[in-house]
Order: C-alpha cells, then sequence, then structure tokens
C-alpha cells in the first residue's frame, strides 16, 4: 500500500480549547504528516457546525464514528485522568474494528488497574501482547521514532 494514501484519525481532546487548537493539533498533524499519512483530524472535518441547529450533536457524532471507520488507523491521545470519553470511545471502536492503534501519554499521572499498563488495561486491547511499548508514546518527537511501530506502520 502507498503510505500517502494511508488515513489516520487523530483522536484528541485538543480541539475544546482555542489555545489547544491553535498550539497542540498543529504539532501532531506536522508529526503525523510527516510519516506520509493523511491526518483525520475531527474538530477539522466537524467542526463547522451551527450549535444552535437541532441535532448537531447527533450528526457530529455520527461523522466522527464513520471517520473511525474509514479511517486506516487511530492515533490516540489520551492524556488525562481519566482521558477524554470521547476519545475512548472511537478509541474503543477503532479496536472493536480491528484498526491498527497508537497512544500518547505525556501525562505523569497514573490511571491503571494494572501494574503492567500505565492506563486502564482494555486501551491496550488494540495493541499486540509483546512488545506494546512500541505501540505507546510519552514524547512528540517519538512518533517519528523509525523503532517504534507508527513509523514502521506507515512505511510498510
Amino acid at each position: 500500500m502507498n503510505n500517502t494514501s494511508r488515513k489516520i484519525y487523530l483522536a484528541s481532546p485538543y480541539g475544546f480549547s482555542d489555545q489547544w487548537k491553535r498550539l497542540l493539533l498543529p504539532e501532531f498533524i506536522r508529526a503525523l504528516e510527516a510519516l506520509g499519512l493523511e491526518v483525520w483530524e475531527p474538530f477539522a472535518r466537524n467542526g463547522q457546525v451551527n450549535l444552535a441547529e437541532p441535532g448537531w450533536a447527533y450528526r457530529v457524532a455520527q461523522q466522527d464514528l464513520q471517520d473511525v471507520r474509514d479511517a486506516d488507523a487511530i492515533f490516540a491521545i489520551v492524556n488525562g485522568a481519566p482521558p477524554d470519553e470521547g476519545v475512548m470511545v472511537e478509541l474503543g471502536a477503532a479496536i472493536a474494528l480491528g484498526k491498527p492503534t497508537f497512544l500518547f501519554r505525556d501525562d505523569f499521572r497514573r490511571c491503571t488497574d494494572s501494574e503492567q499498563y500505565p492506563l486502564n488495561l482494555m486501551l491496550f486491547a488494540g495493541l499486540p501482547e509483546v512488545d506494546w511499548q512500541k505501540y505507546v508514546y510519552n514524547d512528540l518527537s517519538e512518533i517519528n521514532d523509525p523503532k517504534k511501530a507508527l513509523a514502521c506502520w506507515a512505511q510498510s
């Protein structure tokens, strides 16, 4: 498969804040695009919503779910204790659909029910049992690390 055609869904809570949207999201988008990926960022894709229009929330949720279905993989920012509920639903849908999943967490707080994983063990259900750490990113600079899973997947 040509990696330039690969679509990755960027699940994050960063679109809810103007500051995060301006400062944080572009860094993630650039790092993912540097791998040759087409980034589907839901706030950009569904952001022009008239909140006064009845049914807007249902339409946005359905479009986001459809984008998860149509994307080739998901990159989920799982900061927070617990992480954002919407990101968790998107991640769960991607795992259920068998999509490659990649997790980003630079939040030092532990939020876990297991000594093995830094988050709820179900978030790791889409990762392999061995070397799952290659699918988890703790720093923005790791996104382009050729030894990590995302760069390998993007180049395959």
